[in-house]
């Protein structure tokens, strides 16, 4: 997926089990066929999972933000009361990897690629609650970081910009050009809350019609309230989606930035993984579907 990428198998994991935690040598390890696009994921048995960067960074640096990421899905598992994965241990470069990675435990269940969730009232309503509880945490007087999404939508003209240029032949790029205009334009006034950060389908768990647990809970941390209402546009269909606004109070303006963000990551989604990982291209153009369908 990336020109960078680091490769990882079952061999190399097994080593690097083997020689830096003994006590789970033996056990089975399973790669796991994931759509996601930072991690190489890989099953330790029945409750545990490794996942290794997929980019190649510096060692220092790729441990910071390993440890940072540990930091916060400890302190996200505080104040869920949905399962999520919790972290377990830290490992070093070798056996041929060369950055340090992560293990966790593991977590049971149906990614929402492969579970649509979409229909479901409950599941809207369950989703209401895990993103109301994240925002009644403690920020603690942090603020959004500046990496990534949830501070200022304007500032991300530039990355807009390539999206669009990429995007010819893909999508409408004069239409989505406009619809950009008009949602770089929208005011900040909330500040900000504890957020998840990415509430795509990769990083969802459906139970039946309802919210079993959540992953990738690294970038928990403030942001835009209107950050986590992504999820409205990536999971859910026109009728959920009203349940989860109307369950979480959301005023027109707190709405319509949370479709702006949802808006920036689609666009991006489309084309960098339209060769290399279709499943996340599908899931930006069915956002920007819904996104669009929403403005006529």
């Amino acid at each position: 997926m990336h020109d960078d990428q680091v490769d990882v198998t079952a061999d190399i994991v097994a080593i690097l089990i083997r020689e830096q935690f003994p006590q789970w040598s033996g056990r089975a390890i399973q790669p796991l066929s994931s759509t996601g696009t930072v991690h190489a994921i890989f099953r330790i048995g029945d409750g545990l999972s490794a996942r290794f960067p997929l980019r190649l960074a510096d060692p220092t640096e790729t441990l910071a933000v390993l440890e940072r990421e540990a930091r916060a899905s400890a302190e996200l598992a505080q104040v869920s009361r949905f399962p999520v994965p919790e972290p377990v241990a830290l490992g070093k470069p070798g056996a041929g990897y060369p950055m340090p990675w992560s293990v966790q435990t593991w977590l049971p269940g149906t990614v929402a690629f492969d579970a649509d969730p979409s229909g479901s009232d409950a599941f809207a309503e369950d989703l209401a609650a895990f993103i109301a509880a994240l925002r009644d945490a403690e920020t603690r007087g942090r603020r959004f970081s500046g990496d990534n999404r949830g501070g200022v939508l304007a500032h991300h003209d530039d990355w807009m910009e390539k999206c669009f240029e990429e995007s010819e032949g893909l999508l409408d790029v004069p239409r989505l050009r406009r619809v950009w205009s008009h949602f770089r334009e929208l005011p900040r006034t909330g500040a900000d809350v504890m957020s998840h950060g990415d509430l795509i389908p990769g990083n969802v768990l459906v139970t039946g019609d309802r919210l079993g647990g959540v992953l990738d809970t690294g970038g928990f941390g403030p942001a835009d309230p209107a950050l986590d209402l992504v999820s409205g546009w990536h999971l859910l269909q026109p009728g959920p989606r009203e349940v989860l606004r109307r369950t979480l109070a959301c005023d027109d303006l707190e709405w319509e930035r949370g479709k702006a963000w949802a808006f920036e990551q689609a666009m991006g989604l489309v084309w960098y993984y339209a060769e290399s990982n279709p499943t996340m291209s599908r899931v930006g153009r069915r956002t920007l579907d819904r996104i669009l369908a929403s403005m006529e």
